[in-house]
């Protein structure tokens, strides 16, 4: 089962983040890419898939905006496993649930990996996924990744989502960039959005920075 794109606008780019699927989600200092993982976790758990969600931030926090943000139509039950690392080597002890595995942030939690130990644990994350039908979205900081690292990252990700915001000549933009999607496929364009810490409003018109 695939998982709705739950976003008006990008999901008539991007419908759907297909099962068995290996996603990075990267961003600078901005939160929109924090909360997109999250939306996209409530939408998998709303739909009755098992949700591991892996954080760097403190457990009660993350389940706080979970519950927030799912408002009244939010999952019911035990339905995700919040876990609170520092650092991640192996995705092992994470897999047993199948389901949709969300690491935010991953490029905080593997800055001690050399891209070679790196590259071979996403691997391997990529084969449980697809032998698990699993679907995992990792999200990355701008500028945490060495030029290695982020080299590794985009060559064995599925797809490869960024979000993005520049001073523009009529103030602050906001716009998405997808240089890597499932199969081959990429969108060569800026997807523009606005972001008011509540929910992503994509503006499909275009611009000029």
């Amino acid at each position: 089962m695939s998982i709705p794109i739950e976003v008006p606008g990008l999901n008539t780019i991007i419908p759907v983040l297909e099962e068995g699927r290996l996603v990075v989600v990267e961003s600078g200092a901005d939160s929109a890419k924090s909360f997109f993982v999250r939306r996209l976790s409530l939408t998998a758990g709303k739909a009755g898939w098992p949700v591991t969600f892996v954080t760097s931030r403190d457990e009660a926090e993350v389940r706080a905006l979970l519950s927030s943000e799912g408002g009244s139509e939010r999952p019911t039950g035990n339905w995700v496993h919040v876990f609170e690392r520092d650092s991640v080597e192996e995705f092992d002890e994470f897999e047993s649930a199948g389901g949709l595995l969300t690491v935010d942030s991953y490029s905080y939690m593997t800055l001690n990996l050399t891209p070679a130990r790196m590259a071979a644990s996403l691997r391997r994350l990529r084969s449980a996924c697809r032998a698990r039908n699993m679907t995992a979205i990792l999200a990355t900081d701008r500028g945490m990744f060495n030029p290695q690292a982020e080299a590794v990252a985009t060559h064995l990700a599925d797809g490869f989502l960024q979000f993005h915001a520049r001073e523009g000549p009529e103030g602050a933009l906001r716009f998405l960039r997808i240089p890597k999607w499932m199969d081959g496929k990429f969108v060569d364009r800026n997807i523009y959005y606005e972001f008011d810490g509540k929910r992503i409003s994509v503006d499909l018109r275009s611009r000029v920075l």
